[in-house]
């Protein structure tokens, strides 16, 4: 088989809504039949394909890269009003390591909550607090550098890509496309004089937002859902010629063939890009406390001063169950757990948001009861802690056993709630 010396890096699936109409297993399945060995997922603004990208991915064979396009405000994604000079960039995102992965999860979703205006935005400042572990591609004609440089601002654009240059330390790459548009063309000069300039390097993408050339007539469609538009109108957006798919690396390697280390430079950054999800694992997050203090320690003090409120009479009987109860936690690696659930319980008391008494095997728990997160006394009642053990020892065993039965086409007895 002839050597692949392409990767696709800059991919939207349907999870780009309204925008991408390539379904993850058919795009998948149809790099595999283009006999390639890596493909990345870069949604628009999220990440909500990537977990059954990655599976998918792994079941055929396929290197999967988790990334997405996001959106920088030029200015401050603070800003909540039309401003020319705060508009959105597109820049891609590749998730090089588990500290990429994680600093993704943080970009997107703070530009989801607070960043929103039409967009989920960030802006440089935060991308420079966040930016190990991840690779940074400059995007389309709507990225930072390229929309300057086809503004005739080639300072601004000068200093755009010196910017991410000294944010993104684990590459930046100027990237070029052309999908038969002319504008492109213009603008991929630009960039290779900017490269040698500037000594970034260059990286070949085509801007794939369905699988098949043929595609492009449904695709259209979904653009003109997304602005309430109908096909027989002249002016509305649209991907315009057909170029927009999953392209060969035969079709890639003629097409950029004049610089083939933008070619090369895919693989180089395939190779570089080693995250792994672990599953069926907990991955419960800290619960954030000053540094030094002691996460036991604070669980059980609060369990203390909360015994002292339900309780008149503190007996040796409370204090032992108590122990008993803050061991298994600590053992089990709880406890943060339980911080997280008493925050979540203290805000609600105190904005005056109703909660309930408490179900289930939590209710048998006098560390919930201190805390506050039931109302329920296990003691007056006799509710055994045993029961929110086990459940919390053996769910994964659980979990396997039923699966291990459903296999068998029996019903499974777990005995938990």
């Amino acid at each position: 088989m002839e050597n692949i010396n392409f990767v696709h890096l800059h991919v939207h699936t349907e999870f780009s809504l309204l925008d991408g109409s390539g379904k993850i297993g058919k795009l998948i399945s149809r790099a595999k039949e283009l006999g390639m060995q890596s493909l990345a997922i870069t949604d628009h603004g999220a990440m909500y394909g990537c977990v059954d990208f990655y599976k998918k991915a792994k079941e055929l064979g396929i290197k999967p890269i988790i990334g997405s396009e996001i959106y920088v405000a030029s200015k401050s994604m603070d800003i909540k009003k039309n401003d020319m000079e705060n508009r959105n960039h597109h820049l891609v995102l590749l998730v090089k390591n588990q500290k990429g992965y994680e600093n993704l999860m943080k970009i997107v979703s703070k530009a989801a909550i607070d960043g929103f205006y039409y967009k989920p935005r960030v802006d440089h400042e935060y991308l420079i607090e966040h930016s190990e572990g991840l690779i940074a591609l400059s995007a389309c004609l709507a990225g930072e550098v390229s929309y300057n440089l086809r503004a005739g601002n080639h300072k601004k654009a000068k200093e755009a890509a010196l910017f991410y240059k000294e944010t993104f330390k684990d590459g930046f790459y100027l990237e070029l496309q052309y999908h038969g548009i002319e504008e492109q063309l213009q603008v991929n000069e630009m960039l290779l004089e900017l490269s040698k300039e500037l000594d970034i390097p260059l990286v070949a993408t085509n801007d794939v937002h369905y699988i098949n050339k043929e595609d492009s007539r449904s695709h259209d469609i979904l653009l003109c859902i997304q602005t309430g538009k109908t096909v027989d109108e002249e002016n509305r957006m649209r991907y315009e010629p057909e170029q927009f798919y999953l392209r060969s690396p035969e079709e890639m390697n003629e097409i950029f063939s004049y610089v083939p280390e933008a070619l090369e430079n895919t693989v180089k950054i395939a190779e570089q890009c080693n995250f792994d999800y672990v599953f069926h694992e907990s991955k419960l997050p800290m619960f954030p406390l000053e540094e030094g203090i002691d996460h036991f320690e604070y669980l059980r003090d609060l369990c203390y001063k909360g015994l002292s409120v339900r309780y008149e009479d503190i007996t040796e009987e409370l204090k032992e169950r108590l122990e008993y109860e803050l061991e298994i936690i600590d053992q089990m690696g709880y406890v943060d757990y339980f911080l997280i659930v008493w925050d979540f319980f203290r805000f609600s008391m105190e904005k005056g948001i109703m909660t309930g008494p408490g179900r289930g095997s939590a209710a048998g728990s006098l560390v919930a009861y201190t805390l506050g997160i039931t109302k329920v006394d296990p003691i007056k009642y006799s509710l055994i802690f045993e029961r929110e053990k086990m459940r919390s020892l053996n769910w994964v065993n659980c979990w396997k056993a039923k699966l291990h039965t459903q296999h068998a086409n029996q019903q499974p007895s777990l005995g938990i709630a």
